[in-house]
């Protein structure tokens, strides 16, 4: 990875800012790795991102969402960005989709305070609908852009097993021809990330659901992988 020297801070914007900037009009370097630290630390990683301009999303967003967890995490799980709550509070999942994610994890005896949580892409992005700001999916570019960033949380925690949540996070990690709708509740081996991944749906997906029978019927779906996943750490234990 390259390892770029110390830039300007990015400038945060207030979640009451009047418009969003035209992402098309903010300045960036195309890369996260222009702003990694010459030591590879987890805090010295989430105060590099501070000032992180590798991609356009920074521009509207509150802040950086950087990953919060121990250093020694068995489990990491991906998602794909951090949402509105997230993006004020500067902490990954902690809004309805963190609440969901917390009941799985209490449900399947996992630790909260034992895993670490963090994203594909460290900005929110969104689109302006009055005073409401909605999730907009990140692109392929800037995806890869903030890419250095979970390279570097990897190559720090060194995790036995990591959980994509969504699409976008097992792409992310596995390659643009991987279908979670195929390979969810898989356990992976032989990737470069850790000795298991596994891939399964984003919590703020099965939120979104507007079929009941449907959500529910997911969200069991959901359950289940997580005990699968506390199954697999058991026995990583013995």
């Amino acid at each position: 990875m390259r390892q770029g020297t110390a830039r300007r801070p990015a400038k945060a914007r207030s979640a009451s800012s009047d418009a969003a900037i035209p992402l098309e009009k903010c300045s960036n370097t195309g890369s996260a790795a222009d702003f990694l630290p010459q030591r590879i630390s987890l805090p010295q990683l989430r105060d590099a991102s501070k000032t992180c301009r590798g991609c356009d999303v920074y521009c509207n967003a509150t802040q950086t969402v950087f990953g919060e967890g121990p250093s020694d995490a068995t489990i990491m799980f991906v998602g794909e960005q951090p949402g509105d709550q997230e993006d004020l509070a500067g902490k990954p999942f902690v809004g309805p989709s963190g609440a969901m994610l917390n009941d799985a994890l209490e449900q399947a005896h996992i630790p909260r305070d034992e895993v670490y949580v963090t994203n594909a892409v460290k900005h929110f992005k969104f689109e302006p609908r009055g005073k409401k700001r909605i999730h907009s999916k990140p692109n392929s570019r800037e995806i890869k852009a903030c890419r250095p960033w979970l390279e570097a949380e990897i190559q720090v925690i060194k995790p036995q097993i990591i959980i994509a949540l969504g699409a976008t996070a097992a792409q992310s990690l596995m390659g643009s021809t991987f279908r979670l709708t195929q390979h969810r509740g898989e356990f992976i081996e032989g990737t470069p990330w850790a000795p298991f991944v596994l891939a399964t749906m984003h919590p703020s997906a099965l939120l979104r659901m507007p079929d009941e029978e449907m959500r529910h019927k997911a969200r069991n779906d959901f359950f289940h992988d997580m005990k699968l996943v506390a199954r697999q750490m058991s026995h990583l234990k013995k």
